[in-house]
């Protein structure tokens, strides 16, 4: 897991660097003093991210709420005060300093045990059955899915594949992978989306159409 630090303490930054140094399954990006030191493309390189809440010009939480897709999160903190603001913001644990190294070992496991079962699932393979043909794909080459009346045409990076099916069977069978509903007629990927324009929605350069019922349940989901 690729980590970056944020701590503005020397000796609170040597420790968690040694922390990670004897942890086979991490590998150090970085370590800054200030959220704004940080380069963009570091931040959506990383899987996590140590947060100190202390720090000058704009303390952690701050600097968090201004990430699109943050990282995974662990809080490193000597103050007990910020937890209930923190886990609002969806971190993954909070540690209180001084911290040993089993309960910072066992925080980045909780890390290492979400992004695997993340990847698992982007990884899960799908069979599909037209013109007597079975294709195997994965979930996550999946562009978007246009409902075609009694057919579902299923857009991937590299083919279409028209089957006989529902968009509804698929709206369920791929709500745990960061597929959402945008339109009657469209299920799209998360991950795929290039930008949001007005009530479309753009998957490379392709506009979908973003249905009135849908909006609010797509843009949740892209926040």
């Amino acid at each position: 897991m690729k980590c970056i630090i944020l701590e503005d303490e020397k000796a609170a930054q040597e420790i968690l660097e040694g922390y990670l140094e004897k942890t086979p399954f991490t590998a150090h990006l970085g370590t800054y003093e200030s959220g704004l030191d940080i380069p963009p493309k570091e931040i959506q390189a990383a899987d996590m991210l140590f947060l100190d809440v202390q720090l000058p010009e704009l303390n952690g939480l701050q600097f968090l709420k201004t990430i699109v897709n943050p990282p995974k999160i662990i809080v490193t903190t000597a103050f007990t005060d910020y937890a209930i603001e923190a886990f609002e913001e969806a971190v993954v644990d909070y540690l209180v300093k001084p911290f040993s190294y089993e309960r910072f070992f066992k925080a980045v496991t909780r890390v290492r045990t979400q992004l695997l079962a993340v990847q698992k699932e982007k990884n899960q393979q799908l069979f599909l059955y037209a013109d007597k043909t079975i294709y195997a794909i994965l979930a996550q080459d999946i562009l978007y899915i246009k409902a075609e009346v009694d057919y579902v045409n299923v857009v991937t990076t590299t083919q279409e594949i028209l089957i006989l099916d529902s968009l509804r069977n698929w709206t369920q069978k791929l709500k745990r992978l960061r597929f959402v509903q945008v339109h009657r007629s469209y299920l799209v990927n998360i991950t795929q989306v290039s930008k949001v324009y007005g009530n479309q929605v753009f998957i490379a350069d392709t506009a979908i159409p973003i249905g009135k019922s849908y909006k609010d349940t797509f843009l949740n989901m892209m926040k």
